[in-house]
């Protein structure tokens, strides 16, 4: 196991990530932000807290989206839903996703399928902690990218006790 990133680079990382989107985002009135289960969750804990710091006189809006039903991949074992709690109206707002790691954009895609279900979002934007780039099998890309990462593609990375690591196959 590889350690990528340690638990300071990744919090200097979220930190980095937190200000691109305040730059590009100075008001958060028609901005929702959305973290995807199960690593996208904990990047986007950390994101939003510090977005609520810097805009400490509006509301960050924040949910969690489950896309274990949206998932193109045969499952051999049946998978419990993780939380899904989105309590606002994504209608005409900016969405952005977050996730942990990027790797063939099949993930990015069942988020988007699994978001349609919630309303027709004005744009939706991604952000994520790692990209993989050079295994990707749709068409998608980040807009917001904390680290980019060459890896095999049978390798793993993982958030692991608040470290980025490589797990080779």
């Amino acid at each position: 196991m590889q350690v990528l990133l340690s638990s300071q680079q990744l919090a200097d990382t979220i930190k980095v990530l937190s200000q691109q989107l305040s730059k590009s985002y100075p008001s958060l009135e028609n901005i929702v932000f959305v973290g995807i289960q199960q690593g996208g969750v904990v990047i986007a804990n950390d994101i939003v807290a510090l977005l609520q710091q810097q805009h400490s006189s509006e509301k960050v809006q924040f949910g969690q989206l489950d896309i274990t039903f949206y998932r193109d991949d045969i499952r051999k074992e049946i998978l419990a839903p993780d939380t899904m709690n989105i309590p606002f109206a994504i209608e005409n707002k900016i969405v952005v996703l977050i996730d942990d790691v990027l790797f063939t954009g099949r993930t990015i895609k069942a988020a988007l399928d699994a978001l349609l279900d919630y309303g027709r979002p004005a744009k939706v934007e991604l952000c994520v902690l790692i990209d993989r780039k050079e295994h990707r099998q749709f068409p998608i890309q980040a807009d917001y990218v904390g680290a980019t990462v060459e890896t095999k593609k049978t390798d793993k990375v993982k958030l692991v006790n608040r470290e980025v690591v490589l797990i080779p196959a």
